[in-house]
């Protein structure tokens, strides 16, 4: 878009242009899975941005601003928890979350600031800048509110069925821990399964537990933080 600004060429096929790149990073990076939603997501907003109609609902730039951030942030964060991305900065922060343990709309957030802050530092417009700030904040938040890969959680799963969770529990691909204990009233023993995943793991993991032993006991904390090997 700041391209646009600058050289008034078209800015849907800009934002096409541009995103090829990332993309193939996208490929190599994350998977196949990420890139074609990928595509199907930037081939979409290309055309919706050619078919749609501008014009203009509002004059308050507040408002535009608080419906625009919200908007945006349900469609990137329901691409993003599909496994896609919305192209751009989403796949950047994809890629770099990854790595690291960040919120993903946080990090778009400063990545997309850098932008806001050097489009208002060259049209000297801090204005238009501000109001963008606020649009791009709102977004990052609906994204961190819906995208909740980045948290984690402790289960604790006490059951008599061992071999056959775990056996289950494996394509998760995540760690297990495997602890002997016994029931202090019944003196029965059992064993204790203990896990790190994500919320947004947590209800296929909760969903298998049901199907293979609904009879299993199940804990789940929050977890501040994680070190050593985590899978993300």
């Amino acid at each position: 878009m700041m391209v646009g600004y600058f050289t008034r060429w078209n800015i849907s096929l800009l934002f096409f242009a541009f995103n090829l790149p990332l993309l193939i990073w996208g490929l190599l990076s994350v998977g196949k899975k990420f890139v074609f939603l990928s595509v199907i997501s930037v081939i979409f907003t290309t055309w919706f941005m050619e078919v749609f109609p501008r014009f203009s609902v509002t004059n308050d730039l507040i408002m535009s601003s608080v419906t625009g951030g919200v908007l945006v942030g349900l469609g990137t964060g329901i691409s993003l928890r599909a496994g896609g991305s919305t192209g751009g900065f989403d796949i950047i922060g994809s890629i770099l979350t990854r790595k690291r343990d960040f919120p993903l709309g946080t990090v778009m957030f400063a990545l997309n600031g850098l932008v806001i802050l050097a489009l208002g530092y060259f049209k000297k417009n801090w204005d238009l800048a501000l109001y963008s700030m606020l649009c791009i904040y709102i977004t990052g938040k609906i994204i961190d509110t819906i995208h909740i890969r980045h948290l984690k959680v402790t289960v604790f799963i006490v059951t008599k069925k061992k071999d056959l969770l775990v056996q289950k529990m494996k394509r998760l691909q995540r760690g297990i821990t495997v602890i002997d204990t016994s029931g202090a009233y019944t003196g029965e023993s059992h064993h204790m399964l203990m896990t790190v995943t994500t919320r947004y793991e947590l209800s296929e993991l909760q969903h298998l537990i049901r199907q293979w032993d609904p009879q299993a006991f199940v804990n789940v904390t929050e977890t501040v933080g994680v070190m050593g090997l985590f899978r993300r």
